[in-house]
């Protein structure tokens, strides 16, 4: 599979605090993984490193074959998009205005949208189910509803590598399992995605491998079922845990109980 996507020894702090150190992993053609961990590991700040937007202290990422810091910002948006986890304030613009902004990496300054552009914007409205918001402003939409509008701007990106952060938050059960669906087709065709999520069982379920980080470091990077532990998640999460297998084998996991303070886990 093409390499979409590398990380080679990064490390990332601010002033007095280290933040990660030493990640290094790949992203191929076809791969959809979970970037997981507790609340304050950094998932965030690494998804924005591999976009550019924060400058590793050491190590390098690598993206479509070129060292990012060679990359312009237009060439970076060709090759990747960001959905963060907290949207930009809404602007006075319809849904179709907001997820037509996913095509500008590829239109010229002035240049209108081409037939090209508009089957973009088309398809990533029908995929994320907001064809029937098109016309609504965003500022009329519940949080659910613009979360969605979002996701559909990156797809129409239409970039090899999607990185998105916490992309099912805010959403209804059934828009979490078509939203993850929906992404596994789109690798499925030939992108890559890394996409943070809490919820380990929905990460088991459609993810091909789970990047676990915490403590400052990759604790693990392999197949849900190599990563679902209940060591690990006792060690990592602090919460003892039952993992079990469904019908198709996958894991999933089933929280018991905090980890007592000052166990040894």
């Amino acid at each position: 599979m093409t390499e979409l996507l590398a990380a080679e020894g990064v490390t990332f702090g601010y002033p007095g605090r280290e933040v990660f150190r030493d990640l290094s992993f790949t992203l191929r053609a076809r791969e959809l993984v979970a970037l997981c961990g507790p609340n304050g590991a950094g998932k965030s700040t690494l998804l924005r490193l591999l976009l550019g937007l924060h400058e590793p202290r050491a190590g390098r990422v690598v993206l479509g074959g070129a060292p990012l810091p060679s990359l312009g910002r237009r060439e970076i948006a060709l090759r990747a998009a960001l959905l963060p986890q907290e949207s930009p304030p809404d602007l006075p613009l319809t849904v179709r205005e907001v997820v037509a902004l996913g095509r500008l990496p590829h239109l010229g300054r002035f240049e209108p949208e081409g037939p090209e552009d508009e089957r973009a914007v088309a398809a990533a409205l029908a995929a994320t189910d907001t064809a029937a918001l098109a016309e609504r402003p965003m500022t009329e939409l519940s949080g659910g509803e613009r979360h969605r509008a979002h996701l559909a701007r990156a797809l129409a990106q239409g970039a090899k590598v999607l990185l998105l952060d916490e992309p099912i938050a805010g959403l209804d059960l059934v828009h979490q399992l078509r939203a993850l669906e929906l992404l596994r087709a789109t690798v499925d065709e030939g992108r890559a995605a890394v996409v943070a999520l809490h919820d380990l069982s929905l990460a088991a379920r459609c993810c091909d491998r789970i990047l676990l980080l915490a403590d400052g470091a990759l604790q693990a990077d392999a197949p849900p079922a190599d990563v679902l532990t209940p060591d690990r998640l006792a060690r990592v999460f602090a919460v003892h845990a039952e993992v079990r297998a469904d019908a198709a084998g996958r894991p999933f996991v089933i929280p018991i109980a905090p980890v007592a303070r000052g166990s040894d886990r």
